[in-house]
């Protein structure tokens, strides 16, 4: 589903240049749940935004959802990004006028559905969030955590190949945040999603199948953690 070759992007402004990306060799399998761990300023989310042809690396190659991104210009990688990809961000990115149903139909306006056809699979998702009862909401009449599935259901509305998640639990409690890791884990095992989420947090990374980790923009080979830091362990 996945699979980037020395892949490598640095940011640079005047006299100000960083590395945010070492050589990253990554392969990630179709139905793998993926978390990526690593300290802030490891590299974590600049590789989910390459993932998602968000943003171009410096060098290297990545492939997703069987398309070589480098091959796509802005047009073409948000057509792709559109149909392949789901995407939950940590501060939930919800219109704050729109009903939950409204905020998860927007990325069906990019397809050539009826209006209809496009509000039946937002409900059908919403419900699938456990949200049936909260179609009508604003975000502001939602807790954290129904935001969270509510940008869920917004990420899977399409059907999407892979799920890319970026600190989906940082801003949530605990109650809340194992909601949305249930329904994560669910979205792998029952329907088969590809996921990938990057997370500082142990116990989230421990619902993922493998947890690899990034430190100072280098992905340590598979099973390799920091001497300091103890690797949770993966679910059964």
């Amino acid at each position: 589903m996945i699979r980037t070759r020395d892949l490598r992007k640095e940011f640079a402004r005047d006299s100000f240049h960083i590395v945010a990306l070492k050589d990253v060799n990554l392969e990630v399998q179709p139905g793998e749940f993926l978390a990526l761990m690593g300290p802030s300023g490891s590299g974590k989310s600049t590789l989910l935004h390459l993932i998602a042809a968000m943003d171009r690396p410096t060098s290297g190659e990545i492939f997703a959802a069987g398309q070589d991104l480098s091959r796509l210009d802005d047009s073409a990688a948000a057509r792709w990004r559109n149909r392949h990809i789901g995407f939950v961000f940590q501060t939930f990115n919800l219109i704050p006028v729109l009903t939950a149903l409204e905020n998860v139909e927007l990325p069906l306006k990019l397809t050539r559905l009826k209006k209809s056809e496009r509000l039946e699979h937002a409900r059908h998702a919403l419900e699938l969030v456990g949200l049936g009862d909260r179609m009508d909401h604003t975000p502001r009449q939602l807790s954290g955590g129904q935001e969270q599935r509510v940008a869920i259901a917004r990420a899977i509305v399409t059907d999407p190949d892979l799920i890319l998640a970026d600190e989906p639990t940082g801003n949530l409690d605990a109650a809340s945040a194992q909601e949305v890791l249930t329904l994560l884990e669910r979205l792998n095992q029952e329907f088969g999603k590809t996921i990938v989420m990057v997370t500082h947090d142990p116990h989230a990374a421990k619902t993922a199948q493998k947890i690899r980790y990034l430190e100072k923009g280098e992905l340590l080979p598979e099973g390799e953690v920091p001497e300091d830091w103890v690797m949770p362990a993966p679910r059964a």
